[in-house]
């Protein structure tokens, strides 16, 4: 699964809309669309700040793809 469908996945487990991440973590609701569709690379410490607010790790949402895709 690559990592735009984890952020999705992690995000809809919790039950959260792009707008309720994106308030938590202090960015736009467009910003995390873009995040999702790969259409932008966040910084690390966004990669971290979303993790915290989903209760994911780094690995679990922004690792590497799996190589079957």
């Amino acid at each position: 699964m690559s990592k735009n469908l984890r952020l999705k996945s992690a995000r809809a487990g919790k039950d959260m809309s792009q707008k309720e991440v994106a308030e938590a973590v202090g960015v736009t609701r467009q910003t995390i669309n873009a995040i999702e569709n790969g259409g932008y690379n966040p910084s690390i410490q966004l990669c971290r700040d979303i993790c915290k607010v989903l209760g994911k790790t780094l690995d679990q949402i922004f690792g590497e793809d799996d190589n079957n895709e």
